[in-house]
Parts: structure tokens; sequence; C-alpha cells
């Protein structure tokens, strides 16, 4: 794990330069907030999705996540269908300030491709782009 300016950013996963983590799930691939995006919007008040089973080009817009400081869209960050949503997050929007890369997780997709995730950033990469390495 990558550490700098006390933010994590975990080896085990593929990052957008939007800000959102990509982690193999069995099939699917778990998509989050980074803990750089979720303290760059502060407290997070909501979460929506549009519906489950729609395809996606990479960069299209999923949902969206409203915040105290912020609102801002989600984009997908592979090309995907959108599988499920973290039902936690209607309860608990806050769990994505608390926990980004555990049950703070946005929702599950399928990718179209077995290689989706070669054309994300790894760890050192992300962590560069938003100057912790």
């Amino acid at each position: 794990m990558h550490y700098g300016l006390r933010m994590p950013v975990p080896d085990d996963r593929r990052y957008s330069p939007d800000h959102h983590w990509v982690q193999v799930d069995g099939d699917l691939l778990r998509v989050g907030l980074t803990d750089f995006a979720q303290d760059a919007l502060g407290e997070v008040t909501m979460v929506q999705f549009g519906e489950t089973g729609s395809r996606l080009e990479a960069g299209a817009e999923m949902g969206e996540v409203e915040a105290f400081k912020a609102m801002t869209d989600l984009y997908i960050p592979v090309d995907a269908t959108l599988v499920e949503i973290n039902e936690k997050l209607a309860d608990s929007p806050a769990i994505v300030n608390g926990d980004p890369y555990g049950d703070g997780w946005l929702c599950r997709i399928r990718a179209d491709r077995a290689d989706a995730l070669d054309a994300l950033l790894d760890a050192g990469a992300y962590g560069r782009l938003i100057g912790v390495n």
C-alpha cells in the first residue's frame, strides 16, 4: 500500500484518472471512490445511480454523489454493465467517507473485456497523479 499525505492507495486495485478505484471481485469488478476523492468532496450525503443492467461505455455517467462541499458525477471506469449497487449507501452514504476502500464501495460492474483493467492506473501511477508518491 502506498501512503502519502496520510492517504492510502491500496496496491490490490486499479484507478481511473477521475478518482475511482476498481478491484476484481470474482467475475465482477467492484468500483468505489478513492480516499482522495471522498476527502475532496467532504461528507457524502447522497449517492444515486442509473438502473442496474445498463451497459455503459468507459467515461459515461453512471450516477452522482452529493456532499456538503460539492455534487459530482460518477463515471464508469471501463466499458461495462452496471450489475449491483451498494444498498448500504441509501441509508448511510457517509460510509464512503469512513471506509472508501471497504464497505463504502459504490457498485459492481461486469466489464465487456477481460483486459479492461489494463487501461487503468496502478497504485504507483495513481499516487503520482494525486501527488502522494
